[in-house]
């Protein structure tokens, strides 16, 4: 299930951005990918992950992202999130 909802986030991630930064595409496809993660590697895990002191400035990044997307601003959101991903990440 968790590896389907992170398959079809990416899709609906990839999807909105190809339609010219559709926000309601790319809020669902945000809300799809961290369920999946969820699913994935577990509640505690996810939140272990995101919330480590050296890794607060790329999850303050992608959350805060996130919810510039959920606001409906999908670029700024989507370079925000960009940004906190690659932070996060490397």
């Amino acid at each position: 299930i968790g590896v389907g909802l992170v398959g079809f986030g990416l899709f609906f991630v990839l999807f909105g951005v190809i339609l010219y930064f559709d926000s309601v595409l790319l809020a669902f496809g945000n809300i799809l990918f961290l369920s999946g993660l969820v699913f994935i590697i577990g509640f505690r895990r996810t939140f272990t992950f995101f919330f480590q002191w050296p890794k607060l400035k790329g999850t303050s990044f992608f959350l805060g992202g996130v919810l510039i997307v959920l606001m409906r601003w999908p670029l700024l959101g989507m370079l925000l999130e960009a940004y906190g991903f690659i932070t996060l990440f490397r």
